[in-house]
C-alpha cells in the first residue's frame, strides 16, 4: 500500500461521490425500519466513513471501499432477486458498488496496464 498510485482528483471524486450517495441510499433505504439505528451503523455509516477518508486521499480507505463494494454488490443482486418491491433500491446499490468498485480499483489497473514509460 504505500507505494499506491494517486489516482487522479476526477477519480476521486467520482469515488466520493459513489460512496456518499451510497451512504444516502442506504439511509433512504432504513428511514421505513423498525430498527432504523441499526440499519444507519450498519449500512449506512460504513460507506461515509470511507468517503471521508477517501476524500483525503488514503489509499487505504480506497482499498476498503473496493473490498466493501464487493459485499454491496451481492446484498443489492440477493434483494433484487428476492424481494420485487425493493427491487429499484437494490438495483440502485449494485450500480453504485460496480461504480466504486471500478473507482477504487482504476489507479491500479491503470499502473498495472497503462503505457510504460521508456526507461532513462
Amino acid at each position: 500500500m504505500l507505494n499506491a498510485p494517486t489516482p487522479p482528483r476526477a477519480e476521486r471524486l467520482v469515488l466520493v461521490a459513489s460512496l456518499f450517495a451510497l451512504s444516502g441510499l442506504f439511509a433512504w433505504w432504513q428511514l421505513d425500519s423498525k430498527h432504523l439505528v441499526a440499519g444507519l451503523l450498519l449500512f449506512a455509516l460504513p460507506p461515509l466513513l470511507v468517503g471521508f477518508g477517501a476524500l483525503a486521499g488514503s489509499a487505504t480507505a480506497r482499498f476498503w471501499a473496493g473490498v466493501f463494494a464487493l459485499g454491496w454488490f451481492s446484498h443489492g443482486v440477493m434483494v433484487a432477486w428476492a424481494d420485487a418491491a425493493q427491487r429499484p433500491m437494490a438495483l440502485a446499490e449494485t450500480a453504485l458498488a460496480v461504480v466504486i468498485i471500478f473507482a477504487s480499483s482504476a489507479p491500479g489497473l491503470r499502473a498495472r496496464f497503462g503505457k510504460k514509460r521508456p526507461a532513462s
